[in-house]
């Protein structure tokens, strides 16, 4: 076959919803797009990490320290499953966190802000985590399997986490004033941050149409963020604070909640490495990865030895 009838072909599997896998033939730009979003996907959540940390010797309680360990648990486990999705597309690992490591790579602009106290694990679990949700559930059914199956668990973890954020904020919302004061500074903080976490407008996203056309994504960055919106006032009003949003108001003509304009300016800067966290963030996870290579050369020493003894075995036999 052709590349004409080989895309043709492509896209018709796409059209019936059928799942690509590995083996089978795609476009090199299908390839290079998931690549892209999985790398991303994958640093994000190995990032992400990095902010909560810093909690784990400040939770208030030992329950709250065990919850916040499970979650970064979590979140180190997402990360591998995303590498290992990316690695089925014939990219190495190694590549990848080499490009993380020395900034060409790009992960969610989250998290380049600072955690500054305890309600902000509760901010980023309910905003953050939510936020996350309404982009990762519908990869489930993205069109390249990897993707698709290894998406399933992370999301029903990415509901642990929402849930467990939320549990925080209500606690502090039902506290003292200056808890419920903690708990409505953190949201002022976070709420423009999680709204930039669905990524450009429509009109000036590079990706997203291409990634819906061939099912990658099934929503786009516009709709999932309206999305958000709509979900997270209500919430919103059963804890008590307000969303750092003047121009926030129901529309009844469509049922949504209108918002105000993002600052994309904010957004690119933080993009483009000029965030309050880039650097540190960038710079701690440069560090942990050197602190780490007697692991990794540990367990790779390990794996051989128990390859050989495992060849030596057979020729016995």
């Amino acid at each position: 076959m052709n590349i004409v009838d080989l895309e043709h072909e492509f896209m018709k599997r796409i059209k019936a919803d059928q799942k690509i896998e590995p083996k089978d033939w795609m476009p090199e730009k299908y390839r290079q797009t998931l690549i892209r979003q999985i790398a991303q996907h994958a640093h994000s959540e190995i990032v992400g990490m990095l902010p909560e940390a810093n909690y784990i010797s400040r939770a208030p309680t030992l329950r709250r320290k065990a919850a916040l360990l499970a979650k970064i648990q979590d979140e180190a486990g997402h990360g591998l499953y995303l590498y290992c999705a990316a690695e089925t597309l014939g990219v190495d690992r190694d590549t990848l966190l080499d490009e993380l490591h020395s900034g060409k790579a790009k992960y969610s602009s989250i998290f380049n802000y600072p955690t500054l106290t305890w309600a902000d694990m509760g901010a980023i679990g309910w905003l953050v985590d939510g936020a996350a949700i309404l982009n990762q559930v519908p990869l489930c059914k993205c069109s390249f399997g990897p993707y698709a199956r290894a998406m399933v668990r992370v999301c029903k973890e990415e509901s642990f986490h929402q849930r467990q954020g939320y549990e925080i904020l209500l606690t502090l919302c039902n506290g003292s004033e200056e808890q419920k004061k903690m708990a409505q500074d953190a949201v002022n903080r976070w709420w423009w941050p999680s709204m930039m976490m669905f990524g450009p407008s429509d009109e000036n996203s590079k990706h997203s149409a291409y990634s819906m056309e061939t099912g990658i994504k099934k929503f786009s960055n516009d709709e999932l963020r309206q999305r958000f919106v709509d979900q997270t006032k209500p919430q919103a009003d059963i804890l008590g604070v307000t969303l750092p949003d003047k121009d926030l108001k129901f529309d009844e003509s469509s049922g949504h909640w209108k918002y105000g304009e993002i600052d994309w300016e904010e957004f690119n800067n933080v993009i483009q490495g000029n965030g309050p966290c880039n650097k540190i963030r960038l710079k701690h996870r440069r560090e942990a990865w050197e602190k780490g290579a007697w692991v990794r050369d540990a367990a790779s020493a390990y794996a051989a030895k128990k390859a050989l003894k495992n060849s030596e075995s057979k020729q016995v036999a």
